[in-house]
Order: structure tokens, then sequence, then C-alpha cells
């Protein structure tokens, strides 16, 4: 006798299962006013996301009671007028931090951690410290030292190339806001290069993505971080001849963010 067969799940237990917008429904031709206003909404908030200010002065407080002494840095990019219409302007450290990073030193270093505004400075607001406070225990069971930590005004990831050359790191982490989704406004990621210098290209660095409310918990994301790190270094590559092998994260840190 043939086991019966399981009911199709229903929309309302697909719409459980998924932040995207399936199953809304619909009234005449168009989309019921519910549905219009939640996406009217949730599209208000990823451009608020963009247009954000980046809380300096919070981040700076939050790594100091870290340990961390941050410096400060800018892109080339003036404003965020010029952040959005010129990419190019954000991988490009303006002529006054380039001497503030010449003049700091280049004492070689395991890892330089980057912190930019990128295209949420929202996520970075609420997300960047936190992660860093879970991230600095994991580093250290691996015997890895923080050289220096970076924050960065009109950053895209690139920066990072040339803030850890300039550095003389062996690998940059940076921690930037990701494009803001209807879903996610506040999504962090963290994207890790070894040996950086000017000319990198994405195919050479690791990612971590969606690090938010509803996506890695910060233990989670530090868990994968650490570990790239860690054989990133050992094998002296990152990119896509890095996979993520981490294996199984342990129960303890799938808790939901701020739990």
């Amino acid at each position: 006798m043939k086991p019966p067969v399981p009911p199709p799940l229903s929309l309302t237990r697909l719409r459980d299962l998924t932040p995207a917008r399936v199953g809304l429904g619909r009234s005449g031709a168009s989309l019921p006013t519910e549905a219009l206003l939640g996406f009217t909404l949730d599209h208000a908030r990823a451009r608020d996301a963009v247009h954000a200010a980046f809380d300096l002065e919070a981040l700076l407080a939050g790594l100091s009671d870290l340990g961390l002494q941050p410096i400060q840095v800018s892109s080339q990019a003036r404003d965020r007028r010029d952040y959005l219409r010129r990419p190019d302007l954000g991988r490009m450290l303006d002529p006054e931090s380039r001497r503030a990073l010449e003049s700091h030193g280049s004492v070689s270093s395991q890892l330089a951690v980057v912190i930019g505004d990128g295209l949420s400075p929202t996520a970075v607001n609420v997300h960047a410290v936190e992660l860093v406070r879970h991230l600095l225990p994991q580093l250290a069971a691996g015997r890895i030292e923080i050289g220096a930590t970076v924050i960065a005004s009109g950053a895209r990831v690139a920066l990072g190339d040339e803030i850890g050359a300039l550095l003389d790191a062996r690998m940059v982490l940076v921690l930037i806001g990701e494009r803001p989704g209807l879903s996610a406004p506040d999504s962090l990621g963290a994207y890790l290069t070894f040996a950086p210098r000017v000319g990198r290209t994405d195919a050479e660095r690791n990612c971590i993505s969606n690090i938010h409310r509803a996506g890695l918990t910060y233990a989670e994301a530090a868990y994968r971080i650490a570990w790239l790190v860690r054989e990133g270094l050992s094998r002296e590559v990152t990119g896509v001849a890095l996979k993520d092998e981490s294996g199984g994260i342990p129960p303890q840190l799938g808790a939901p963010l701020g739990s």
C-alpha cells in the first residue's frame, strides 16, 4: 500500500517560511491596499537606509569600549550624492586619509579591520560593534590579533584593499552596509581579502552576507569569519580558492540577534 501523499503547502504556510512577497492576492487588476502599503513602507525604509547618517561617534565609543582605537578615514566621494553616482570614488582614499595611514606606520599585522558605511549606514550603525564584540574572542582563540581598526566614510568594499596595503596587513576584513532590500534594509556584509592591494577583484574575496535580525546571528557570523580568517592566513588565499567549510555551527550560536 502506497503511503499517503502529503497535501501541498498552502500559501499561508509558504509566507511563514520566507519574507518574500508571495500570494499577495489582488484587488481588480491591482494589489490589495494592505499589500501596496506594505510595499511602499518597505521601499521607504530601504531608501532611508541608503541616505541615513553614519553614526561615527557611536562607532568610536563602541569600539573604544572593546579596547580598539580606530583610525578615521574617508574616500574621495565628497558627499552621498558623489558616493551614489561615482562608485569609483568610494574605492579610493582621499589624499588626507592616505597621508594619515602612511604616517601611522606600516607595522606588519595579521589582520586589519575596516568598518565602512557602504550602501546602508543603518546596518553598520546597528550591527557593526556587536559583531566585532562577538568576533574578538573567536580571533583570540585562534591567536589572531587585529593590527589596526579603521572607520571609513563613503566606503565601497574595495577601499579596504588600499587601506590594508598601506597598513601592511596580511588580510583585511571589511564590515560594510549592504545594498538595502525590501525585506532587509539593515543587512551587514563581511568581506575578507588576503594580501590586500589596489586592483584586487571580487573573485579574490570571501563574503559573508545577510547579518541582520532575520538573517545570520552575530555569533554565527563571527564563527564563520574567524574560520575564514584562520584558513585564509594558513593557506595564504581568499576568494574562489577558499570555500567556507566551517561545518555545522554549534547550536548555541544559532540564537537570534539580541537574545
